[in-house]
C-alpha cells in the first residue's frame, strides 16, 4: 500500500480531506459528551427550580 511513513501520511494526495475528516471526527466525539453533561445539568437545574417553585405556591396558598 504506502512505501514509507510519508507516503501514509500523504494519503496520495488526498491528506488535507483525510486527516481534517479525522480531527473533526475526533472534535465531535470529545465534544459531544460535554455538551450532553451540561445539557443534563441545565435540566436538573430547572427542574429543581420549577419544583421549588411550585413548593412555595402551595405554601402562600394556605
Amino acid at each position: 500500500m504506502w512505501n514509507s511513513s510519508s507516503d501514509f501520511f500523504a494519503m496520495g494526495g488526498y491528506a488535507l480531506y483525510v486527516w481534517s475528516s479525522f480531527g473533526v471526527s475526533a472534535l465531535v466525539l470529545l465534544i459531544e459528551p460535554l455538551t450532553v453533561r451540561a445539557r443534563h445539568q441545565a435540566v436538573l437545574k430547572r427542574l429543581q427550580r420549577e419544583s421549588l417553585a411550585e413548593q412555595l405556591d402551595l405554601e402562600v396558598a394556605k
